[in-house]
């Protein structure tokens, strides 16, 4: 008797020295879309913050982009996903806060570096509870390859009158493609196309809100008048863009065989690696010269905690870290074209990330109008402007028509819009 109580007091004790060895030494998996940030990850991020942090061990396991968002739900309602959730913003994340897939984080001491409107894309909508550490935000505009401006005279055109002129001059030209989009996988069509250049016909801001209460609709002009351009982008994609999908595009571009690329700030490190010519870049164009701009500056992507994790502890530092001013630097620099959102000052150092962010300075911001709010019923509003926006550049639908039709679809659902 006295030597089976030993052994299980040796035991005990044992499993007592493990649980402390566990407590201090934890593996962290981080789940994500961004499947190309994957060196990045593994060979600046996590060596710097494992450097302060000798005692827990990171791993970047990214999913597909477009598989995301159905393969972290499968996983978390499994009981298998990691304990650090990368998160898209707003209602996406706030569902899964709902559900109670990701911890309450706003007592982090470096979640005091983001302002409100900066947490506002991952917090509850009274801003009461945030659970996720905002970590970049990307701006749209139009990537161009500059040489082909220089060998063709033209220079970047800041109203539609403009713009139009540049695509027609490279399209008779025939030296390339004027612009490189396709509609294959649709939501380019909505993210690059629609709701890049709406903000400066909705007036950013104000018609993002007035969607939200109500006082406005997508059937009035300045939500279908998106729709008009984008169909008259068609002439200037190129043979077979109905079926173009979007590594296509890119290929396209970076070969040097189209001159601009309807682009999100986060193909700058992209285009950076892979193409052999100067790159250049312009905001939206203005309607009319002299008319106020606005710009998509979306808040992106942030980081939150798996609710169940079983290094809570561990993950609570990294989140932490995130928050800190040598993150900031370090992710907008390896990143650029992720625009930190942090209140830290971030010096960042590519040329076209300079473009890209001086913007901010002479237009106002905004995010994409479907992101909040309205694209919590069915259905989706978001979904639906893919679609309607790709039908569109294709021709397969009217401006007037895809307007009403995603009017329609919210009003079935939406209180404020019926």
């Amino acid at each position: 008797m006295m030597k089976s109580t030993k052994l299980a007091l040796l035991a005990a004790t044992m499993l007592g020295a493990s649980g402390v060895a566990m407590a201090q030494d934890a593996e962290l998996t981080i789940e994500s879309w961004r499947n190309d940030d994957l060196t990045i990850w593994q060979e600046k991020l996590i060596p710097a913050f494992e450097a302060k942090n000798p005692g827990i061990k990171v791993k970047f396991a990214p999913s597909a982009p477009t598989e995301y968002n159905a393969v972290l739900n499968s996983k978390l309602d499994a009981g298998t996903a990691g304990d650090l959730i990368t998160c898209r913003p707003f209602d996406a994340s706030l569902s899964l806060y709902q559900k109670g897939h990701l911890s309450a984080i706003q007592d982090l001491e470096n979640m005091a570096n983001f302002s409100d409107v900066a947490k506002a894309a991952w917090s509850t909508d009274d801003g009461a509870e945030t659970f996720c550490v905002p970590m970049a935000s990307v701006i749209h505009g139009f990537i161009y390859n500059a040489d082909a401006f220089e060998e063709l005279g033209i220079e970047p055109p800041k109203t539609n009158e403009e713009f139009f002129a540049v695509l027609e001059k490279i399209k008779e030209d025939g030296t390339y493609i004027p612009m490189a989009m396709g509609a294959k996988d649709q939501w380019e069509a909505a993210t690059m196309g629609y709701t890049n250049i709406g903000p400066n016909y909705w007036k950013g801001e104000e018609g993002r809100l007035a969607l939200i209460s109500g006082e406005q609709k997508l059937t009035d002009d300045q939500w279908v008048e998106p729709f008009r351009q984008l169909a008259a982008w068609a002439p200037y994609l190129g043979d077979g863009y109905e079926a173009q999908a979007y590594p296509d595009s890119q290929n396209l571009f970076t070969l040097g065989r189209a001159a601009i690329f309807p682009a999100g700030s986060w193909e700058i490190s992209i285009f950076n690696d892979q193409a052999d010519f100067k790159l250049g870049a312009f905001a939206p164009p203005v309607q009319n010269a002299g008319d106020e701009c606005y710009i998509s500056d979306h808040t992106d992507i942030g980081i939150g905690m798996n609710a169940k994790t079983e290094n809570a502890e561990a993950a609570r530092t990294f989140l932490n870290w995130v928050g800190s001013a040598e993150f900031a630097s370090l992710y907008a620099n390896s990143l650029p074209g992720f625009f930190s959102l942090s209140s830290e000052t971030v010096e960042m150092e590519d040329p076209l990330a300079q473009e890209f962010v001086s913007w901010r300075e002479n237009c106002k911001s905004t995010i994409r109008p479907a992101h909040q709010i309205i694209s919590r019923g069915t259905p989706n509003l978001w979904n639906e402007m893919w679609n309607v926006s790709a039908n569109v550049l294709r021709g397969a639908q009217s401006p007037e028509d895809g307007a009403k039709q995603l009017q329609d679809g919210l009003a079935g659902w939406y209180e404020p819009q019926q």
